[in-house]
């Protein structure tokens, strides 16, 4: 009798830890750890390149949100970012938000910075002022083919 009762608490024990790390699974993989007090906004970037869904938000380096979605505006050819920030967080209105990188080849995140104006953003708002990413690749090859065209007017006829 004492031998099932044991194996029942064991189970029951196991149950109780693979349902707490779902738990934690899911509410992590979301972003949040405690609540949803989050609200939404928007910036529109020239280009989005490398920015993933679930990529941070951060001020001043301390992460305040989750990049919740990116899209194209069809009619300007733009990409629009919909980010989620905490709902303590009350930017100004002249806000800007540019999209960085960790180290020289790391993750992507949005980068918010805080403006000066009285007003702050409504939940839903559109940031205006942003800033993309540099294009390494594109960086480089201007460098390495603007090198070669200088080279070239350089050199004396055949």
């Amino acid at each position: 009798m004492k031998q099932t009762q044991l194996e029942f608490l064991v189970g029951a024990f196991v149950l109780l830890g693979l349902a707490a790390i779902t738990y934690l699974t899911v509410k992590l993989g979301g972003g949040s750890l405690l609540g949803n007090d989050t609200y939404a906004l928007e910036a529109r970037f020239t280009s989005a390149s490398g920015l993933n869904t679930g990529s941070n938000v951060v001020v001043a380096g301390v992460p305040v949100g989750r990049v919740e979605a990116i899209r194209m505006e069809p009619s300007e050819y733009t990409a629009i970012v919909t980010f989620r920030v905490m709902s303590g967080l009350k930017l100004p209105t002249d806000s800007m938000a540019s999209i960085k990188t960790t180290g020289l080849i790391g993750d992507k995140f949005v980068a918010l910075s805080p403006g000066a104006d009285e007003t702050h953003l409504e939940p839903g708002a559109r940031i205006t002022m942003t800033e993309s990413s540099v294009d390494l690749e594109s960086l480089i090859g201007k460098m390495a083919f603007g090198s070669v065209t200088e080279e070239t007017e350089k050199a004396p006829p055949p």
